[in-house]
């Protein structure tokens, strides 16, 4: 790692502070940033996620995706863990904290709508800020996109009766614009964009000319990953600043969800024999949250100013320096995880 890479969570902290500065100093000019959008998804963050995630695509060749199904059991774990433990968790540490513990604490009249968007925020799996985290972790990218293209199908068919289950609702109102949009910029277009420059370059240079690309490219997906960060805060400045106490004690849950299922997955993969390089981004996705689909429906359910909403938004402010922990715990626990490992045979059953 560079030393840029090795201080990357001193950057995002100087971000964090950076961007509530800016936010709450120059408020109109984020206000005008924030309503560049389509159907509620932010065209200035797409272009920034662009930016962090061609970069880690350019890797990926999909020729050997056919070999996606030797990791069978970190697809597995993965699916087990976003749809069948961490809705359900959240909605437990939701009613747990907010409605019982932080009661007291917090408006009477928002306590089940905090937990509505903690529940709505738990039900959205990331996507591609998933590269991001699995290429800090140093993961499998073929593995990695297979997963997220399967969350993404999944989602479209069981956001929607999860969430309705969890609220206790009859329907759900799911903004599919955003939820198509977001598919389609954050995934599809970087994926067809990054696999057309990636033959151009190897049709030119060969691998040497990928690889001097990427290495000129690394930089711009961590500078990008910043500037995503100083707009984000930027954009909920005055929030942090107005209601801090109430934030606080929605990102405990929060905080708590994404180290469960973090731990859990890469747990589980470790038990059943997987590689590092799978378990890593398989917790990660694991715990991570589709912040900009959670933050529209919290929107479109419950109101710009609801808890709901706060709530989802919440989960945005801490998403990134949580991550980069559990990218951390990750990354030094690698050795422990390989020691509980078998290592992998080669076809004659002797190990290489």
């Amino acid at each position: 790692m560079t030393a840029f890479e090795r201080y990357l969570t001193v950057w995002v902290f100087l971000c964090i502070i950076a961007g509530v500065a800016l936010g709450h100093a120059f408020p109109a000019f984020f206000q005008l940033v924030s309503a560049a959008e389509v159907a509620k998804v932010n065209l200035p963050v797409a272009v920034l996620i662009w930016l962090m995630i061609i970069p880690m695509l350019l890797k990926i060749d999909f020729a050997a995706l056919r070999r996606v199904s030797d990791h069978w059991r970190g697809i597995g774990v993965t699916l087990f863990v976003n749809w069948a433990v961490k809705p359900f968790s959240m909605a437990l540490l939701g009613w747990l904290f907010i409605g019982w513990l932080f009661k007291p604490l917090l408006p009477a009249d928002q306590i089940n709508s905090y937990i509505a968007g903690l529940i709505i925020l738990a039900a959205a799996p990331c996507t591609a800020m998933v590269f991001v985290w699995s290429n800090l972790t140093r993961g499998e990218p073929h593995f990695t996109l297979s997963q997220v293209a399967l969350n993404d199908a999944i989602m479209v068919v069981a956001f929607a009766p999860i969430v309705g289950l969890l609220l206790g609702l009859s329907a759900i109102i799911v903004p599919w614009e955003t939820l198509v949009l977001s598919v389609a910029l954050y995934i599809v277009l970087p994926v067809i964009v990054a696999q057309i420059l990636r033959k151009r370059v190897l049709a030119h240079g060969g691998a040497k000319a990928l690889d001097a690309l990427l290495g000129k490219l690394a930089p711009l997906s961590l500078i990008a990953l910043l500037a995503t960060l100083v707009l984000l805060f930027g954009f909920q400045g005055k929030q942090i600043i107005t209601q801090p106490m109430i934030i606080a004690l929605l990102a405990v849950p929060i905080l708590i969800q994404v180290y469960f299922n973090s731990g859990l997955a890469y747990l589980l993969n470790r038990a059943l024999g997987e590689q590092h390089c799978v378990a890593g981004p398989s917790a990660l996705i694991g715990a991570s949250n589709f912040f900009e689909l959670a933050v529209a429906a919290a929107i479109s359910l419950f109101g710009l100013n609801s808890g709901a909403a706060l709530a989802t938004v919440v989960g945005v402010l801490i998403e990134v320096p949580v991550m980069l922990s559990v990218v951390w715990i990750v990354n030094r626990s690698q050795g422990w995880y390989e020691r509980g490992v078998p290592p992998p045979k080669t076809t004659n059953g002797n190990t290489p």
